[in-house]
């Protein structure tokens, strides 16, 4: 899921392998709005889905998020649900349908895309490419060709995705000047 407008062609990429049934994907989210807030569209902050089998609604949640990016609000419906994992976890996609509604999105269509799969083949193929770039936990971060695994700890990664993506945009500035 992208929130990339063709005016953010030249933005570095950072993918956030993520699953929103994840306590530690919602202890990340303030990393990821601080990254959103600090680098602006100079970043191009892209969810890709990887649900874990642990968690028995995430891959309905994946799904979910793809018809928010479709109904025009992909983030904001991402976070609104990690705001709640334990909701999510309780009362699964009955809830998932409830966010759309809280949001001014399509409740109706949430439920139909649900039930069709419409997005299937999406969070499929990212969690193909998870698995074989290495991705084994969420939150999972990769920019720069470097992967950075934060289901084992959060501590330090914003600053190291920060050095990565000022390095990154120096060395684009120099081969540039």
């Amino acid at each position: 899921m992208s929130d990339s407008s063709p005016d953010r062609a030249d933005a570095l990429v950072l993918d956030v392998w993520c699953e929103l049934q994840c306590p530690d994907c919602r202890t990340a989210l303030d990393d990821v709005r601080a990254l959103r807030a600090r680098y602006g569209d100079r970043l191009e902050v892209r969810l890709r889905h990887f649900p874990l089998e642990k968690h028995k609604h995430a891959f309905a949640a994946a799904q979910a998020a793809e018809e928010a990016l479709e109904q025009g609000k992909g983030w904001p419906y991402v976070e609104a649900v990690l705001e709640r994992v334990a909701e999510l976890d309780t009362r699964g996609e009955p809830f998932l349908v409830e966010v759309a509604g809280e949001l001014g999105l399509d409740a109706e269509e949430f439920d139909t895309a649900l039930i069709d799969g419409r997005h299937i083949l999406v969070v499929d193929a990212d969690q193909a490419e998870g698995k074989a770039i290495g991705v084994t936990g969420t939150p999972t971060y990769v920019i720069g060709g470097e992967r950075l695994d934060g289901g084992k700890s959060q501590e330090g990664l914003r600053e190291r995705i920060e050095e990565i993506v000022d390095r990154l945009a120096a060395d684009r500035e120099d081969r540039d000047a």
